[in-house]
């Protein structure tokens, strides 16, 4: 068996701050173990971790004693094993893609940084991610995505959305755990490698 993912999709359909004013991880639930799903395992809720951004975030988990795993639901508007929001990091790629460079980008994103090439290295790794996904989903979704430029405007024109990465989580949900975070729930490699 391959690695299965321990993140997996709440479709909440809630902005940060409802998730958090309306506590949604309550209400969130697993109809069977990942697992098991025939049954036969003591799976149950295992209380919930806290995010660090945005302040106030819960996320409900399960475990499963038998499979020796925890399961967790992460709702659409955060990123994947990856901190903060989708949002956040999808404002990071418009900017760049609208800057004259990503120098430009990182001083503008990180006027607080110690140094500019901190800055630049925290802005290409959004960036990077964000290009992967993106590639990834023309490549999934050749019919919505053809001839489209790997740009935040691009596709959010083609998906006709402001919110492109949690539009995309829905456009893939069946196919998240194989797509690479922040949007994706794939395992990291054995290892330590992302």
């Amino acid at each position: 068996m391959g690695l299965l993912p321990v993140q997996l999709r709440f479709a909440s359909g809630n902005t940060s701050d409802d998730y958090i004013t309306r506590q949604a991880w309550l209400s969130a639930s697993l109809s069977c173990c990942p697992l098991h799903p025939k049954g036969g395992c003591s799976f149950a809720r295992h209380g919930t971790y806290r995010r660090v951004k945005p302040a106030g975030t819960l996320i409900l988990r399960w475990y499963c004693p038998q499979g020796h795993c925890t399961f967790s639901l992460l709702p659409d508007h955060l990123a994947a094993r990856f901190p903060g929001t989708l949002d956040e990091i999808e404002q990071v790629v418009a900017t760049v893609d609208q800057a004259k460079s990503l120098e430009a980008a990182a001083d503008f994103l990180r006027p607080d940084c110690v140094s500019l090439i901190s800055a630049v290295r925290w802005t290409r790794r959004r960036v990077s991610l964000v290009r992967t996904v993106f590639t990834l989903l023309a490549g999934m979704f050749p019919s919505v995505f053809q001839g489209c430029a790997l740009t935040v405007a691009d596709f959010r024109l083609r998906l006709d959305c402001t919110t492109v990465l949690v539009q995309a989580r829905h456009l893939a949900h069946d196919t998240l755990s194989t797509l690479p975070r922040p949007l994706g729930f794939i395992p990291p490699r054995p290892g330590g490698g992302g």
